[in-house]
C-alpha cells in the first residue's frame, strides 16, 4: 500500500498572452504548492477502482485519478489494477488545482505501488496528456509555467510569508472565464518568476507587478469574491490575489497573529487554510 498527499496550488500572478491555434491559451504564471491537501491511498487490486468521500466526484472512467492509473496501465502494459481511496479536502472548482493534483499523485503513487520505476521526467510527460497543470504537481514546490501551463521551469522560490487561502462557496467555470476575458493579443512574457523571486527575497511584494488577468471579469460577475480580497488587504495582508480563475483568493501575511485575526473575520460559509512560511512537501510525500 502507498499513501500520498496531493497539495493544492496557488497562481502567484497569471498573465494570458495569446489564444493559440489549438484553441488553448498561452500564459505565464508561477505555481506554488500550499495547504490544503487531499490524501490518496493506493493498494493492489484486480481492476482499477476509485472511491472518495465526495459525492460530487465521479468514480468511473471520467475521474482523473482513474484516467491516470489507466494511462500507466496502458503505457507500461501492467497486468493488474489498483484500488484508489481519495479523501477530498481541497475545495472543488476553486482555482486550486485539486483534480490535477490528485491525478499527479496517482501517477506517483501507482508508479511506486507497481514498481514501474518511471522517472519524474517520464511522469511529467504522461501528466501533460491529462491536463495543463498536472505536470506541475508531479514535482510540486514552485515552478514557472508557460505554454498552456505544462511547460515548466524549476523556480527555487521560497515563500517567506504566511499564506492564507480563502474559498467562498462559489464555483467559477474556467471555460467561462476564458470566454469572458478580454486581452491584447500576442503579449510578451515578463519573466514573472524573476519578479516573484525578487519580491520574496526582499519580503516585499507589489500589486502593480504581479497581476491575475482573470480578476476583472471574475470580480465583475462575483463581487463577493472581490470583497474577500478587500477584506484580506484591510486586515493586514501585504498582498492578495485571485488564484487561477477563482473562486479562491489568497493573501500573504508577515506574522501568524495577523492571519489568525483575519480567520475570525471571514464569512462563516468560506473555507480557509493557512500555509506556513518556506513550506515544502515532506520527503515521504514526494
Amino acid at each position: 500500500m502507498a499513501t500520498l498527499r496531493a497539495y493544492a496550488k496557488i497562481n502567484i500572478g497569471l498573465r494570458i498572452l495569446k489564444k493559440r491555434t489549438d484553441g488553448y491559451h498561452s500564459l505565464e504564471t508561477v505555481f506554488c504548492e500550499v495547504h490544503p491537501f487531499d490524501e490518496l491511498m493506493f493498494s493492489h487490486h484486480s481492476t482499477i477502482s476509485v472511491e472518495s468521500n465526495s459525492a460530487a466526484l465521479p468514480s468511473d472512467e471520467s475521474n482523473l485519478c482513474f484516467k491516470a492509473a489507466q494511462l500507466l496501465k496502458r503505457t507500461c502494459n501492467y497486468p493488474d489494477g489498483v484500488q484508489i481511496v481519495l479523501k477530498k479536502n481541497i475545495p472543488i472548482g476553486a482555482g486550486l488545482g485539486g483534480g490535477s493534483s490528485d491525478a499527479a499523485a496517482t501517477l506517483r503513487g501507482v508508479n511506486k505501488l507497481w514498481n514501474l520505476q518511471l522517472s519524474v521526467n517520464q511522469l511529467e510527460q504522461l501528466a501533460a496528456t491529462l491536463g495543463s497543470d498536472v505536470p506541475f504537481f508531479v514535482r510540486g514546490g514552485c515552478a514557472y509555467g508557460t505554454g498552456r501551463g505544462e511547460i515548466l521551469e524549476s523556480a527555487p522560490i521560497s515563500n517567506p510569508f504566511y499564506t492564507l487561502v480563502v474559498t467562498p462557496p462559489i464555483h467559477v467555470s474556467t471555460a467561462w472565464a476564458y470566454q469572458a476575458l478580454q486581452f491584447q493579443e500576442n503579449r510578451e512574457p515578463i519573466q514573472l518568476h524573476r519578479i516573484v523571486a525578487e519580491a520574496f527575497a526582499h519580503s516585499r511584494i507589489s500589486a502593480s507587478d504581479i497581476l491575475n488577468d482573470f480578476e476583472e471579469v471574475v470580480f465583475r460577475a462575483h463581487p463577493e469574491i472581490a470583497k474577500i480580497k478587500s477584506l484580506l488587504m484591510n486586515k493586514g495582508a501585504l498582498f492578495a490575489l485571485l488564484s487561477g480563475s477563482g473562486s479562491s483568493v489568497f493573501g500573504f501575511f508577515e506574522d501568524e497573529k495577523a492571519v489568525n485575526n483575519v480567520m475570525e473575520s471571514l464569512p462563516p460559509q468560506c473555507s480557509a487554510f493557512i500555509t506556513p512560511p518556506h513550506f515544502q512537501r515532506e520527503h515521504n510525500d514526494t
